[in-house]
């Protein structure tokens, strides 16, 4: 189980997100810099315990309604090779782990494994900010059809109450600026 660190993250992810996130396709924002708040996630276990995973919500209170973002994470303590260049979210100075390489998740080998694990009902989902503490609200409906799917990572996130379809479902939780809880789909699979 990977252990979290109370420590300091010099520049934040938060700060490194504010500039990220912009830069995306899928980002909904108007040219204003983001206002992004933590709103929620879980983690998940590398296996080799090299690489942290983490799946964070942020929300972006800029706009005239919040929107709810998926960002998957990669901590890592070395350049990722054969990254490409849009997958580096930044770097950051860790208090006690020294310099950590961020990595867009959708583009990290660990942590693309690691949530086609989840999916199949292989791995744990941990709690975002306890260590050694599964995260029973991180749910999976359905089941994926062994080894061939492909994962569909929701950026934008929608509450539903319910998995959409037929496909497994991944369902996680966020909490809106105002104090409101939610759950919607962080990803979707499907047969190749």
């Amino acid at each position: 189980m990977a252990a979290i660190h109370r420590t300091t993250m010099t520049p934040t992810k938060l700060e490194l997100l504010t500039d990220w996130l912009p830069k995306q396709s899928w980002y909904l924002g108007t040219g204003a810099a983001p206002a992004l708040e933590r709103a929620g996630g879980f983690r998940l276990d590398d296996p080799a315990g090299a690489v942290g995973i983490e799946f964070m919500v942020v929300v972006d209170t800029s706009a005239q309604e919040p929107v709810a973002y998926l960002v998957p994470m990669a901590y890592r303590a070395a350049a990722l090779e054969g990254a490409p260049g849009e997958a580096l979210i930044g770097t950051s100075e860790h208090g006690v782990l020294g310099t950590r390489w961020i990595y867009d998740g959708a583009h990290d080998p660990a942590v693309t494994a690691q949530l086609r694990a989840l999916l199949r009902g292989e791995a744990v989902p941990q709690h975002q900010s306890l260590s050694d503490t599964a995260d029973p609200t991180v749910t999976v409906h359905g089941t994926a059809p062994g080894e061939a799917f492909d994962v569909r990572l929701h950026r934008v996130l929608r509450p539903a109450e319910a998995a959409p379809g037929p496909a497994a479902t991944l369902l996680a939780g966020w909490t809106w600026p105002d104090g409101t809880t939610v759950r919607g789909a962080f990803a979707t699979v499907a047969p190749r």
